[in-house]
């Protein structure tokens, strides 16, 4: 009988081996040789955390399996400092030629986009595309106008003129930069140009483009199409399509990691590398109007169930809300003036329905509200705002809810007294019995002590006076029954 059973499972387990050799096989057939790849990553959106982690895993996954090109396809309007700085730490340290792209035609790659674009091994753009306007976002605003030199031209922070190399097409946005490039007003502001300024002109020089562009671009917002790039030397290459980006890098030389590297391009299998489960999960929780709605989510969650001990379901949906929150905070540039603000305005308002204060601390209550959202994510960044009408709202809901507490309130107090010994004045009870002076009367279904001046009836009706611990104090009612 052992026998007998053995026989079917040996049969069993060696057709899943044959099988899985048989997979094995099929995959190494079909997989591209090693370094015949080109790991093909795409952005079209602003650079944040899970941008960030996006393509440092890509450039990870290309050196691990061993490709020879990374591509990035670029489409941003920007992005955080902390998460561009983290990319382009990435793209230097990579073993694997990076080429950033800026793709699709109409594509741009603004602000962190350009100091991406310089850090790559090979900077290319597809026609109708543009590059620059990187000048830090908290000093992009209008600049004040330099003090005049005795030449009568305007003066920048370092008292020379920070004009390009001459190479950008006339009448383009550098051109005009050339002619009255904005200085920072404060310290502050000068400290940050000054910083972006250093690291874009490093990056191009490690990469041999143009520097003095560069800084255009950091100090007077300058921006170029492809084609005045190519010219200007702040790309590369001008390609319509990957399959001609492709043609045109083969042969071309390159320097990774100190040493000289010619690329061969010709028959590379492009492998389309998408994010995984993390990354997009790290994209929406960072983005701020969902990060600021998980952490709502979690305040009101906990105090319903502070409210509601034991209904479980809006603790720990708060619990986790507000965890998933703080998660996206740390990630995020939040400005906790304005976290302490939403805390304190949430306090007001609940301390609304529990003290009579007429309104005050709940229009307090939205105020501070509204003020710490707006201030919550210390940025300007193309992507990173809390949605305005998304304030707007929440702010008129709880201008709504402050009026209904308000209404109820004032309707409250002209209305009758329905419990309590308050109400049980003026009620009337009846005689259990008859007695003098003191006997037993009932009121509402319940016996009471009850005394009164004079002689009372079973069941004559007596009018509440007043209620001395348990002791009703009662009177004859002027009609009484026959």
């Amino acid at each position: 009988m052992q026998a007998k059973l053995r026989t079917p499972l040996r049969i069993g387990v060696l057709a899943a081996l044959a099988l899985g050799l048989t997979t094995w096989l099929g995959a190494q057939q079909t997989r591209p040789a090693e370094g015949r790849t080109v790991t093909l990553l795409s952005v079209r959106d602003a650079i944040g955390p899970a941008t960030s982690s996006y393509i440092q895993h890509g450039l990870e996954t290309a050196a691990t399996d061993g490709s020879a090109l990374v591509v990035l396809e670029l489409d941003t309007p920007g992005g955080l400092d902390t998460s561009m700085r983290d990319i382009i730490q990435a793209i230097l340290a990579s073993p694997v030629p990076v080429v950033t792209y800026v793709y699709p035609q109409g594509a741009r790659a603004a602000s962190a986009g350009t100091y991406i674009l310089y850090a790559s091994h090979v900077a290319a753009m597809a026609p109708a595309t543009n590059v620059g306007a990187a000048t830090p976002i908290s000093i992009g605003g209008p600049a004040s106008p330099a003090a005049p030199e005795s030449g009568g031209k305007p003066s920048n922070e370092q008292g020379k003129e920070t004009g390009g190399n001459g190479n950008a097409e006339p009448g383009s946005d550098s051109s005009s930069a050339q002619q009255a490039a904005p200085v920072p007003g404060t310290a502050e502001e000068r400290k940050a140009v000054n910083d972006a300024v250093a690291y874009i002109r490093s990056l191009a020089e490690q990469r041999g483009r143009n520097a003095d562009w560069a800084e255009q671009a950091v100090r007077s917002a300058a921006s170029l199409s492809a084609r005045a790039a190519l010219e200007a030397h702040v790309i590369d290459i001008v390609a319509p399509n990957l399959d001609d980006l492709l043609r045109q890098l083969n042969g071309r030389t390159v320097t990774v990691n100190g040493r000289q590297e010619t690329l061969a391009t010709e028959g590379l299998v492009v492998e389309r590398l998408e994010p995984d489960w993390r990354t997009r999960l790290l994209a929406v929780i960072t983005n701020p109007t969902v990060a600021y709605m998980l952490m709502l989510i979690g305040i009101y969650g906990l105090i319903f169930e502070g409210y509601n001990p034991g209904s479980y379901l809006p603790g720990v949906v708060g619990a986790i809300s507000l965890l998933l929150a703080l998660f996206a905070f740390q990630l995020l540039p939040v400005n906790y003036a304005g976290l302490a603000l939403i805390l304190l305005g949430v306090i007001l308002m609940i301390a609304e329905f529990m003290v009579p204060s007429f309104g005050a601390l709940g229009i307090g209550g939205i105020a501070a509200f509204v003020f710490g959202s707006v201030i919550l994510i210390d940025a300007d960044v193309p992507g990173y705002g809390i949605s305005i009408p998304l304030l707007v709202s929440i702010a008129a809901t709880g201008g709504f809810l402050l009026l209904g507490v308000i209404w109820l309130a004032l309707r409250a107090r002209v209305l009758p007294v329905v419990s309590g010994i308050e109400e049980l004045k003026q009620s009337i009870a009846t005689a259990i019995e008859d007695f003098d002076g003191e006997g037993p009367v009932r009121i509402r279904g319940e016996r009471w002590q009850a005394r009164t001046s004079g002689s009372v009836r079973k069941g004559q009706r007596l009018r509440v006076l007043a209620v001395d611990g348990l002791v009703l104090t009662v009177e004859p009612e002027e009609s009484s029954p026959a």
